[in-house]
């Protein structure tokens, strides 16, 4: 019994002395510990509304801005296209390269050169394909193609080929003007087809595009128009400051006729000093790695100029480019 409470009584003494010892070497040694400041709030770029222009027309047709929910749908597609900064900054530099091949084609059929910013919005100047099958900057579908002159089928689709297929957009706008002798309700008619947009003008008794109850996208369609053309014409009032050289040049391209089945794509590329891939970008109507010609039809096959693929020419040969905006 001695024993235990002799190790008991030795167990607490060194606890005690422990103890103390901790006190006595904490408050020599103290160390100031600085107070932890809080974390300032980061600073937030500011997001502004949209300032509407006074006055947007198409195709030299006003649109009625003084309707509350005219101004709330541009209001709308204005907002939405100013801060997508990423699509609306490629549009404009692929519209550097493509609004050139498009705005003469639209002259020559005396269509308003307002039509090119339908390419925009359809395809965003890319050969894309819907869901539905329609294809190219022009968003054809292939009966549609066929009808307005453009060949589809196994080996060839002219709806990619943007010289015919915007020379195929001339002839239904033309043809939807002697209907409705409004570019507006043509450009919606681009959308919804015109035989929809009639029947609507009809149900309703109305007789323009602004007045009209229609599906979400039709609804939406020419007020994206009206924004991107906003955008376009004053880019550095929404806040888009684009450096020329940074736009995409046009290249300057030669035309190779061909009448007659081309075997091997590859092999007539390398004769022309050129890759495949090369010779499929300016030609993306070629669907194959042949060009099948059995009824012996004249086909016009486009290849950039020599020497002119080289960025540092195309951008540095003003001769060549015409960079900007008019």
């Amino acid at each position: 019994m001695k024993k235990f409470i002799f190790i008991i009584t030795g167990i607490l003494a060194v606890i005690f002395l422990n103890i103390f010892l901790f006190q006595s070497f904490s408050e020599k040694e103290k160390i100031d510990v600085p107070a932890i400041q809080p974390l300032s709030k980061p600073t937030i770029s500011p997001v502004y509304t949209v300032d509407i222009p006074p006055s947007i027309s198409f195709a030299g047709e006003e649109a009625p801005l003084d309707i509350f929910y005219v101004r709330e749908y541009f209001d709308r597609e204005l907002t939405v296209n100013t801060y997508f900064h990423s699509s609306t900054i490629l549009l404009l530099k692929r519209a550097n390269r493509w609004f050139p091949v498009i705005e003469p084609i639209l002259k020559e059929n005396n269509i308003p050169a307002d039509f090119k910013y339908l390419a925009l919005i359809e395809s965003g100047l890319e050969n894309v394909s819907s869901p539905a099958g329609a294809r190219g900057f022009w968003q054809f579908l292939k009966n549609t193609a066929r009808e307005y002159g453009l060949e589809v089928n196994n080996g060839i689709d002219e709806r990619y080929n943007v010289e015919k297929s915007t020379r195929a957009a001339c002839k239904y706008f033309n043809n939807s003007f002697k209907k409705y002798n409004n570019w507006t309700l043509v450009a919606a008619a681009y959308n919804a087809g015109n035989r929809r947009i009639s029947s609507e003008l009809k149900k309703q008794n109305v007789n323009r595009y602004y007045d009209l109850l229609l599906n979400t996208e039709t609804a939406r369609y020419v007020f994206r128009i009206l924004a991107i053309k906003s955008i376009f014409e004053n880019p550095e009032e929404f806040g888009f400051y684009i450096n020329k050289m940074d736009l995409y040049p046009p290249i300057p391209t030669q035309t190779i006729t061909v009448n007659e089945t081309i075997n091997s794509l590859v092999d007539f590329s390398a004769n022309h000093n050129i890759n495949y891939k090369t010779l499929k970008y300016f030609n993306p109507w070629l669907k194959k790695d042949h060009l099948p010609n059995h009824s012996g039809r004249t086909y016009h096959l486009k290849i950039p100029k020599e020497g002119i693929i080289s960025l540092s020419v195309l951008k540095g040969n003003t001769d060549v480019v015409d960079i900007g905006f008019e």
